[in-house]
């Protein structure tokens, strides 16, 4: 009964903000960006919440800590130093000062304002709304996952729930009521990482004999070295997972709506920290699944260990098998109730922020180009609208994917998403050189490099593809824009994007 009452406890929250910040008559402006007035905890957290979800702390922690151990770990210290630390320094202030000089807050609306073309509006925004669905679709599948071990209730009805409670909060208030439960879900994520990193560590017999167990069971899973065997898969999630932030929608939204420049520097310095505790914690905890799942018994196999090995049990089943385990690791069921807490409230953040993503490319972006007379109350109802069908449609792939892992879906939608969009965007951003051509060269690139792979060879390349797209795009682009200088926008607008 403790799991059910601190879940109903979190219930609470969630209704006690939807109705503090619900209203019926918010502006376009108001529901997408929050009226470009959210300060810098919010701002942090709401970018820690959504990029931290069920994907990372179910998928990516048990996936990559048994197959690499500790050295997963390079994984958190990537995404925040590069994830959080890089993209704030680097993007959040020319963000949110272009994207209001240029009366922008989607990508799509920045590459056709910025290059003055809206054939790579309308292209951005399909790709947006395609491939984000597989991500939201990884998101259910985690903690979907978590809710059948730890609750028993049918995986159907747990993330039919979950889409519901997203969907509802959400629609009510848009973007503010988000980050405002983000900060919430953001601390409830802080307090449950660092709980699961004592309880499995504890279980796993303390820092120093995990260690050893590691060692005795495969040498290098013990060590933060890079080896011959693991260099490549390794490199590859972990910038899929860091470089690749600086070029998703959902993530670069939060530049968009943050309050002014001024409150960029210290939310730098909280998103870093929170990646740290979050990223980093998860990570390096999952690193000791194996000594934890060698001792937990199985009835067919002798140990769970063995069953992952055999293939009988799915990586994605690590973390939760170890997190609702009462005898090798001795979470009592009220700490159950809290993990179960900090997932849902990971993934809802998520949830929420590829929602708005995606929804806003098919509102503002299309169906703004088609109906530009439609009235101000027209655009937001439609946005409403659009975040149920996305929420829908999201479900739906997710019933439709059961058999593929996490860490593959994800990897999908990361790498066609950001090989697409890192280069064209971040040079337009900074540079002031990049022209049309430039631009649709390093999209195009990067969407084919990062698609094509996985196509042809199955979704279990999708990480490296993604990261080739990403690092395509960035040769291109440049390379392409100083041979057609006739492409380049005209200076006027160059001087209205920049503010010089």
């Amino acid at each position: 009964m403790l799991k059910y009452v601190v879940l109903v406890l979190y219930a609470v929250m969630i209704v006690s903000v939807l109705t503090l910040t619900a209203k019926k008559s918010l502006s376009l402006n108001d529901f997408l960006l929050g009226g470009r007035n959210v300060g810098a905890w919010m701002s942090a957290l709401s970018y820690g919440a959504s990029y931290f979800s069920a994907v990372i702390i179910i998928g990516y922690a048990g996936s990559m800590g048994w197959q690499f151990g500790i050295a997963a770990a390079w994984a958190g210290i990537g995404n925040a130093i590069i994830g959080s630390l890089l993209a704030w320094s680097l993007l959040a202030k020319p963000v949110r000062s272009m994207g209001e000089r240029l009366n922008v807050g989607t990508i799509p609306g920045f590459f056709e304002k910025r290059y003055e073309t809206r054939s790579m509006k309308l292209f951005a925004s399909l790709i947006i709304f395609v491939f984000l669905i597989p991500y939201s679709a990884s998101v259910y599948k985690g903690l979907g996952n978590m809710f059948r071990m730890a609750l028993g209730i049918d995986y159907t009805w747990c993330v039919i729930g979950i889409a519901a409670l997203a969907a509802l909060y959400l629609f009510a208030g848009g973007y503010k009521a988000t980050a405002i439960t983000d900060f919430i879900q953001g601390i409830i994520m802080i307090v449950g990482v660092v709980l699961i990193i004592w309880y499995i560590l504890r279980g796993a017999g303390g820092v120093k004999e995990g260690l050893a167990e590691l060692g005795r069971m495969e040498g290098t899973l013990n060590s933060m070295a890079f080896t011959k065997a693991n260099a490549q898969p390794l490199l590859s999630n972990v910038l899929l997972t860091s470089l690749g932030v600086l070029g998703l929608p959902q993530m670069l939204h939060k530049f968009f709506a943050i309050k002014d420049t001024k409150s960029v520097k210290r939310a730098t310095v909280i998103s870093t920290l929170f990646a740290l505790i979050i990223a980093g914690g998860v990570y390096f905890a999952g690193g000791f699944g194996r000594v934890i799942l060698g001792k937990i018994a199985d009835p067919v196999y002798g140990t769970a260990a063995e069953a992952v090995t055999q293939g009988a049990m799915p990586t994605d089943m690590i973390m939760p098998t170890i997190l609702t385990n009462e005898t090798v690791v001795g979470i009592p069921d009220w700490l159950q109730g809290l993990f179960i807490v900090l997932l849902l409230s990971a993934s809802i953040s998520t949830l929420t922020a590829l929602v708005l993503a995606s929804a806003s490319v098919i509102s503002v972006d299309l169906l703004g180009t088609l109906f530009p007379k439609r009235t101000e109350k027209q655009a937001t109802t439609t946005m409403r609208i659009l975040c149920l069908v996305f929420v829908a449609l999201s479900l739906a792939i997710n019933f439709l994917m059961q058999n593929t892992p996490i860490m593959q879906l994800m990897s999908l939608s990361w790498g066609v998403v950001a090989g697409s969009f890192l280069a064209p965007f971040m040079y337009g951003l900074l540079w002031k050189g990049t022209t049309k051509a430039g631009a649709w060269a390093g999209l195009l690139t990067g969407f084919l490099v990062a698609l094509v792979p996985p196509l042809v060879m199955g979704t279990s390349v999708a990480a490296l593809s993604g990261v080739g797209g990403m690092l395509a795009g960035l040769v291109v682009v440049p390379m392409v824009s100083l041979f057609t200088r006739s492409t380049l926008p005209a200076d006027e607008l160059i001087k209205t994007a920049f503010g010089k």
